[in-house]
C-alpha cells in the first residue's frame, strides 16, 4: 500500500507520529509505505521554491492583490512554503474537486478572484475563476481552460498581464466615452434642426478616429513594475 498517512491510518496502519510531524515540519509531503498490516516506511517530498516566487507575490500584494495558496499538501508543509513565498492565507490539503469550491467562496461575497495553475488537478478551480491563467510550461489540460497563458514559464509575468488587461479595460472605458461624447454633443441639436448634415458626418468620423487612435496608445504601454 501506498499512499497518504492518513489513508493508511484508514486502513489500520501504526504510523510513527514523531517522524511525521518532523518531516512534515521541514515542508515536506509525506507518503508511507506498507505492506499488509507492516509499515515499510516513509518516501518525504519536497517542492522546491521558484525564484521568482517570492518577488512576484510581494508585487501582487503591494499593488493591493490579494494572495491565497491552495494546496493538497498537509497544513505543516504548506506553512513552510507559504512562509518563504510570504502568504499569510493558506488552504491546505485541498482535494482537486474541492478546489473550485475555495474559489467560488470569495466569489459568494462580490470578490473577483484570479486563479494561477498549471497542473491537471488545477483545471476545475481554473474553469471556476472569474480570470484563470495558466502557465506556458503547464499541462495540455491546464492552458486549455485558463482565460490567459502566460507564455513565459515565470510568476512575474502574472502582473505584467494584470497591468496590461487593466490598462485595456481603461481604454475600453475611455472610448465608449468617445462614442458617447458626439453622439450626446448631437442628437440635441439634430433634433432641433441646428445640426448641419456635414457637421455631423464629421463628427462620426472624428468619434471614429479618436476610438482607433486611442486604442493604438497601448502600443505604448509598459509592464508595472513595483515601486
Amino acid at each position: 500500500m501506498l499512499g497518504s498517512p492518513r489513508f493508511l491510518a484508514e486502513n489500520d496502519i501504526v504510523h510513527d507520529q514523531a517522524q511525521i510531524a518532523k518531516l512534515e515540519a521541514q515542508g515536506k509531503t509525506v507518503i508511507a509505505v506498507a505492506r499488509a498490516d507492516l509499515l515499510l516506511g516513509y518516501i518525504a517530498l519536497a517542492d522546491k521554491v521558484r525564484d521568482d516566487a517570492r518577488t512576484a507575490i510581494a508585487d501582487l500584494q503591494h499593488h493591493g492583490i490579494e494572495v491565497m495558496m491552495l494546496t493538497g499538501d498537509n497544513p505543516r508543509a504548506a506553512a513552510v512554503i507559504a512562509k518563504q513565498v510570504g502568504i499569510t492565507n493558506v488552504v491546505a490539503q485541498v482535494l482537486p474537486e474541492h478546489k473550485a469550491a475555495e474559489i467560488q467562496r470569495p466569489q459568494a461575497n462580490g470578490r473577483c478572484v484570479g486563479m494561477v495553475g498549471d497542473g491537471i488537478n488545477d483545471a476545475p478551480a481554473l474553469a471556476a475563476a472569474d480570470v484563470g491563467f495558466a502557465i506556458g510550461a503547464g499541462s495540455d489540460i491546464a492552458l486549455d481552460t485558463a482565460d490567459v497563458v502566460l507564455m513565459r514559464n515565470r510568476l512575474d509575468s502574472l502582473l505584467d498581464a494584470i497591468s496590461l488587461l487593466r490598462a485595456t479595460l481603461g481604454k475600453v472605458k475611455q472610448n465608449l466615452f468617445f462614442a458617447f461624447f458626439y453622439n450626446v454633443l448631437g442628437i440635441p441639436l439634430a433634433t432641433l434642426s441646428l445640426l448641419n448634415p456635414v457637421i455631423a458626418g464629421s463628427a462620426m468620423a472624428l468619434s471614429s478616429i479618436s476610438v482607433l487612435s486611442n486604442s493604438l496608445l497601448l502600443r505604448h504601454w509598459k509592464p508595472t513594475r513595483r515601486d
